[in-house]
């Protein structure tokens, strides 16, 4: 699946989401995250909710194809969650949404915990390996920051 001119980036707080997005968002993560990764971890942390999160997703007609979140982590934001569907893989759907992730947070230092094999993906945004890989969940992790 490619880019479309009426694939929509949009980004709202929890509380300005619609029922339908969120339950789609909520959907995504877990058919990629604990299902397709076999991660069983609890994915509804509570931190969807916080007042200082912003959703962003790209969605074609009501399909959500991609989506991060962004975490207000007082002296930092913290993007995480980032997934894309696996019908769109391949589409450049992640970049567009770091990109407009990284509009959203401006100036502000960021972090994120990118699976190792992504660490070179989000080096193209400025991100840069701050510690040392660990396992979450079996998967390896590096934390990255972007100053």
């Amino acid at each position: 699946m490619h880019p479309e001119p009426h694939d929509e980036i949009r980004a709202a707080s929890f509380r300005d989401l619609g029922v339908n997005t969120l339950y789609a968002i909520l959907k995504l993560r877990v058919d990629v995250f604990v299902v397709e990764q076999k991660c069983a971890y609890p994915d509804l942390d509570g931190r969807d909710a916080e007042p200082g999160t912003r959703h962003v997703w790209i969605e074609r007609g009501g399909e959500i194809l991609a989506c991060l979140r962004i975490l207000d982590d007082g002296e930092v934001e913290r993007i995480g969650r980032v997934v894309t569907a696996p019908s769109a893989r391949g589409g450049g759907y992640a970049s567009r949404l770091i990109e407009h992730a990284l509009e959203i947070i401006g100036r502000r230092p960021s972090v994120l915990e990118a699976q190792a094999h992504l660490a070179g993906f989000y080096g193209r945004f400025g991100f840069e390996t701050v510690g040392a890989e660990y396992l979450e969940d079996g998967i390896p992790h590096v934390p990255m920051k972007r100053p």
